[in-house]
């Protein structure tokens, strides 16, 4: 099975923290779906038969599309691409478009996963964050999303906020549990270079919390939400048992994934692509039937790295079996005494050769990754 991502980048305001691809002009948003529908014509070949699982249309602000625009971009999927019996298909959303109007529109045009960028329940927080909606906006387009009939709704929430405090941000987590949304994606926030918060950073204007807030944080957002009955599947992924996110799981897992639209990547199994980002070059590009985008080929060293990351984060960890069978790579021969220090220190667990970070582990994930990482390929590949 494969998915594809479709990148939507137009955002009503910038928000202070967002490093990723978007254009608040949105003068280019009928030449842009346009563009995309073509590039799907273009890639038809890029997944060869696997049948499409997942669709996620991400951004940017997915929600700003109207209903011919998803009409359109379903339609050349349809065209080009097989699509499996019961595909999930998500849709990114702010609150602020979230209508009863326009929630209707996406059930009708297929939609059946919304994931709603509420980041915050606090409006001082959200106004520090520049989010163009307030908190009960956020409550109100749950509510009337679940009115609409969706029963797979995702909620984003932000912590290591400067200035939000413990008692905060668990006011923030327990109003999203009396919504009682299926998925909730957790994300600490990180000062971009490239960002308002970024320039503040460097001005002096801005003091990033330290790591011991920021790992309290998540200590308390794991115990409230572990508590409520979701399951931590990745380190900011919680879901209700049968409904985690199987687009972003195909990602941890190593699927084969289609990027449609400027800055998204895309996966075969052996290289990356990464379409550009610029919108005007994109589009004209596009227009002339060429796709606008660099290739990564992944050495034997660079999927053995992939692999210790992604699995590395989820609940199901390292499989040692599969990097041996698939990499020819024996990480407990290369790392055997480190590995013992990570559980001897109660940073991970190893059974039936599964190597899997414990919630302790999980705080200091990224650094277990690097230290596992292989910087010189043993067989030269």
């Amino acid at each position: 099975m494969g998915g594809i991502y479709i990148h939507v980048p137009f955002c009503k305001l910038a928000c202070h923290y967002c490093d990723f691809h978007f254009s608040t002009n949105t003068a280019l948003k009928a030449d842009m779906v346009s563009a995309i529908v073509s590039e799907l014509s273009l890639q038809h070949a890029y997944l060869g038969n696997e049948d499409i699982d997942t669709i996620y249309f991400g951004g940017g602000t997915p929600s700003l599309l109207e209903a011919s625009d998803l009409g359109a971009i379903f339609g050349a999927i349809d065209k080009n691409f097989t699509i499996s019996a019961d595909p999930e298909i998500t849709l990114e959303a702010n609150p602020d478009d979230l209508g009863i109007i326009k929630l209707n529109e996406l059930k009708s045009a297929g939609i059946n996963r919304l994931s709603i960028g509420i980041q915050s329940f606090d409006d001082e927080v959200l106004k520090f964050l520049n989010r163009s909606h307030n908190a009960a906006a956020a409550s109100k387009c749950f509510e009337d999303a679940r009115s609409a009939g969706f029963r797979n709704l995702s909620i984003d929430l932000i912590y290591s906020i400067p200035g939000q405090t413990m008692e905060t941000w668990q006011r923030n987590i327990r109003h999203a549990l009396r919504l009682n949304p299926e998925h909730i994606s957790t994300y600490s926030l990180t000062i971009e270079s490239k960002t308002v918060f970024g320039n503040w950073f460097k001005r002096g204007k801005l003091t990033p919390i330290t790591d011991e807030d920021s790992a309290e944080q998540m200590e308390l957002l794991t115990d409230l939400l572990t508590g409520a009955g979701y399951v931590q599947y990745e380190i900011s992924n919680f879901g209700k048992p049968g409904f985690f996110s199987r687009h972003n799981s195909s990602y941890w897992q190593g699927a084969k994934y289609l990027g449609v639209g400027p800055s998204a990547h895309s996966y075969n199994g052996a290289c990356r692509q990464f379409n550009i980002r610029n919108n005007p070059l994109y589009v004209n590009a596009i227009r002339q039937d060429k796709i606008p985008f660099e290739v990564e080929k992944l050495s034997r060293e660079d999927r053995i790295n992939d692999y210790l990351m992604t699995t590395l984060r989820t609940m199901w960890g390292c499989n040692l079996d599969v990097l041996k069978k698939q990499f020819n790579y024996d990480l407990v021969a290369d790392n055997g005494e480190y590995l013992s220090r990570l559980v001897d220190n109660k940073f991970a667990d190893l059974e039936d050769n599964c190597l899997k970070l414990t919630r302790k582990g999980k705080l200091v994930a990224d650094r277990i990754s690097a230290d596992l990482f292989l910087t010189n390929d043993p067989d030269g590949a």
